[in-house]
């Protein structure tokens, strides 16, 4: 045989082969939780065909011959984990984040949403909430994904938060006055009812899966106007009922009771961070299905910048940080006893992306069993974002979003520290 026949057909041998591979896999979990909340599996077997799960059988079964096999019979594996918080653009914070705002063109910015995506995702995060961003950026990067031109999470993204004029996602708070057009070409910021439903129906234009809303003041906006309401009672139901017009959730970010109260009372799908309570509160939300995404992860961001630089955020800011961290919490140990809907989520962006994990440790110091807390970022996660019929299980039809630990991940905080495999969608994106 001449050697260019030899080599052609050594490549066939090798190729075709690998193209069968790749339309089905085989999982041989050591323990499997597909249903988080129920109990875990021993050995089982996962067939995977062309991204999605097609079967789920005990035991580990004969593997067919043009089968991928992946050993994972020391592991245990579990559902792709769900983060409902994050901001993928950046994580700089403070006044380093105030600088990017300025600097960073559209493109650098979604090339970081690109490189802390790939950090979320190999950190077991297989899909995620991204509830705001002015540029587009996310936008670009959600779409990219879809279509597999890239790798990364799955992505439901809000496009830019929506608050009144000097409400916390107004984000020429801070500059200059003749610098307020640049920012206000996200469209984002609204006054009275008729101009909040041209700014929801501005969002579900440019492509938003979800409207989040800025209902009260926030930690991070460089204002000192406190942590209460700062939209009123019209504004925030004309955005509300806009939103459910398009068929989209929404997401509202608040601290103050009575921020918390009037968004309760509109029937909200979530309340993010839900910092002060009161029982009126506490009462509306037992009877609501209103979830609470605790994004306890801030404080981790907020004294990792301040130990590296205690100049990192303006004296505004830095008061209402010292706030947030002595009272993050707090909140939880009330609402679970209570039955309150949880949610998992990080606020990543405030916190280091990639280290979307340390988020367990923290529900279960105030409250959650870890059982309780995979829940949260799988099945409630999966429901929050309208994608139960996806992902948050393992079960046939299902996307194969499928991730493994060396150790016990309901008894074992670390272990969400330290993922050993991820899968996406049926793609290997991190293999130990």
């Amino acid at each position: 045989m001449k050697a260019g026949k030899f080599a052609a057909a050594v490549g066939m041998a090798v190729i075709l082969p690998s193209m069968a591979m790749a339309q089905t896999t085989i999982i041989h979990a050591g323990r499997l939780i597909d249903v988080p909340g129920q109990a875990p599996r021993g050995p089982s077997t996962i067939i995977i065909e062309d991204g999605r799960i097609v079967s789920v059988d005990d035991g580990h079964a004969p593997v067919p011959d043009d089968a991928e096999v992946i050993d994972l019979r020391n592991h245990t594996v579990f559902p792709g984990l769900i983060d409902s918080h994050v901001h993928l653009t950046s994580d700089a914070g403070g006044l380093a984040g105030q600088l990017e705002a300025v600097t960073l063109s559209p493109a650098a910015q979604a090339l970081n949403a690109q490189a802390n995506g790939m950090k979320t995702l190999r950190a077991g995060f297989t899909t995620v909430r991204n509830l705001g961003d002015g540029d587009g950026a996310v936008f670009a990067l959600r779409d990219a994904v879809n279509a597999g031109k890239i790798m990364g999470p799955r992505i439901v993204d809000a496009g830019s938060s929506l608050s009144g004029t000097a409400g916390h996602s107004d984000d020429a708070l801070g500059y200059r006055d003749e610098l307020r057009p640049f920012f206000a070409g996200a469209g984002n910021t609204c006054d009275g009812a008729e101009d909040c439903r041209r700014a929801a129906r501005q969002q579900i234009g440019r492509g938003a899966d979800v409207i989040k809303m800025t209902i009260t003041g926030g930690v991070n906006s460089r204002i000192g106007a406190g942590l209460g309401s700062q939209m009123f009672d019209d504004e925030a139901a004309a955005i509300v009922a806009t939103a459910r017009m398009f068929g989209r959730k929404v997401a509202v970010h608040s601290h103050g009771a009575d921020g918390t109260l009037q968004a309760l009372k509109l029937g909200v799908d979530s309340i993010e961070h839900g910092t002060m309570l009161t029982e009126e509160v506490v009462a509306l939300w037992a009877k609501s299905k209103t979830y609470y995404v605790p994004t306890l992860s801030t404080v981790n961001g907020y004294k990792e910048r301040l130990a590296a630089n205690a100049g990192a955020y303006e004296p505004d800011v830095l008061a209402k940080i010292k706030w947030r961290i002595d009272i993050t919490g707090k909140t939880l140990e009330v609402l679970v006893p209570r039955g309150i809907r949880i949610a998992f989520g990080t606020d990543a962006g405030v916190s280091k992306h990639g280290r979307n994990g340390d988020e367990f440790e923290l529900m279960v110091a105030h409250g959650m069993t870890l059982e309780s807390a995979l829940v949260a970022a799988t099945i409630n996660a999966a429901d929050l974002l309208g994608l139960s019929d996806e992902i948050g299980t393992i079960a046939p039809g299902k996307s194969a979003d499928i991730i493994a630990v060396a150790g016990d991940p309901l008894t074992d905080t670390s272990v969400y520290k330290d993922v050993k495999f991820v899968m996406a969608r049926g793609k290997v994106i991190e293999r130990e």
